[in-house]
């Protein structure tokens, strides 16, 4: 398993309090910055562990019970959610709550451990998290003739810098939906790069999507497609999907569909900027950042050539931070994203060099 300088650690500890015998901390970088003292390893079904914050940090420490690479944390809302780098009892949660006192002014905290297991059994386990009673500001783009409607929503025009409709949270752009009729999407083939390169400015915007006025199937139908081939636009859609990856592509099958989602799709990131997380839960998931993945080489490759490498290097650059790969492996692995038209090769034996191909 590779662990970069950014691994952030589960660590259980006993600590031989009968109410409360172990101690959880995630360490990042050496600092504990979350440590709680719990009351079971881990939430059996159907139950959920009550938590509190350690106040004072104990004398002594054996060593952990448990040090596992966390290798997920994301913040949603008052939850704290984690993926631990472990087969079995992996996925988990931590509920962040303030209640009032009942007889004095003032709040506390409570603080819930759940897992996925206790959560399949808990009567809340459908209930949305971002839905609620909002008023929305929504600004469509100047150009767009028969735009959506909004339903609650205060919209006005402008011109927008990229696409058709954004929401506004305290004066600033928090999402944006780029609107495709089928018509409009089977022109824009016609210039797949400045396709690319539209969709490449979208996907640098917070909650950006393109929402597309027809099914997948459609495209599908040689009688609607015109000079395109089924083919080649399953290869186009495959491609944007595949390049654009933290761009969504959603099929929504029509004009009323495709506004009924953009209005959900406001309301849940309007829903969620208004619920401020804690400051516990800001700090843990606010500087988190990935480490390289664990899971096989090809994905460590991959990590490699388009995280860390510079845009050209050589097979030797490459093994000396992938020691355990032979040669071979590393040339079928860079062969295949040559296929995939990601790399391209220039000059051959040790003056051989690979090229990210930028969409």
């Amino acid at each position: 398993m590779i662990q970069s300088d950014d691994d952030t650690r589960w660590r259980l500890f006993e600590t031989g309090d009968a109410r409360f015998p172990f101690r959880l901390a995630l360490v990042r970088s050496g600092r504990e910055v979350l440590v709680l003292r719990t009351q079971s390893k881990w939430p059996g079904p159907g139950s959920q562990v009550f938590c509190l914050r350690e106040s004072e940090a104990p004398d002594a420490l054996g060593p952990p019970i448990e040090d596992v690479r966390v290798a997920h944390i994301r913040r949603f809302g008052r939850k704290l959610s984690l993926v631990l780098d472990r087969n079995r009892q992996k996925r988990c949660d931590f509920l962040f709550l303030r209640k009032p006192y009942r007889n004095q002014p003032g709040d506390y905290e409570q603080i819930f451990f759940r897992t996925q297991q206790s959560l399949r059994q808990h009567k809340s386990r459908g209930r949305t998290n971002l839905f609620g009673d909002r008023e929305l500001e929504v600004v469509i783009d100047a150009n767009e003739r028969y735009p959506w409607k909004f339903a609650s929503a205060e919209t006005r025009r402008s011109s927008l810098p990229v696409g058709d409709y954004a929401l506004i949270h305290d004066d600033q752009t928090v999402a944006v939906v780029e609107r495709k009729t089928f018509e409009n999407f089977l022109r824009d083939v016609g210039d797949l790069q400045i396709l690319h390169q539209q969709f490449a400015e979208l996907a640098a915007w917070p909650n950006a999507a393109v929402v597309i006025e027809a099914q997948y199937a459609d495209f599908m139908q040689p009688k609607r497609t015109g000079a395109w081939s089924v083919t080649h636009l399953g290869r186009v859609l495959a491609e944007l999907s595949t390049l654009h990856a933290n761009l969504p592509m959603i099929f929504a099958g029509n004009r009323k569909f495709a506004n009924q989602w953009t209005q959900g799709f406001f309301e849940a990131v309007s829903r969620k900027l208004a619920e401020p997380a804690t400051e516990t839960i800001a700090e843990v998931a606010g500087t988190y950042k990935p480490g390289r993945p664990s899971g096989g080489d090809e994905q460590q490759l991959r990590y490699l050539v388009f995280q860390e490498l510079p845009p050209s290097f050589s097979i030797a650059e490459l093994q000396a931070r992938m020691p355990d790969a032979t040669r071979e492996r590393l040339r079928s692995l860079l062969g295949r994203l040559r296929d995939e038209g990601r790399l391209e090769c220039t000059g051959r034996g040790r003056a051989a060099r690979w090229q990210r191909v930028d969409p």
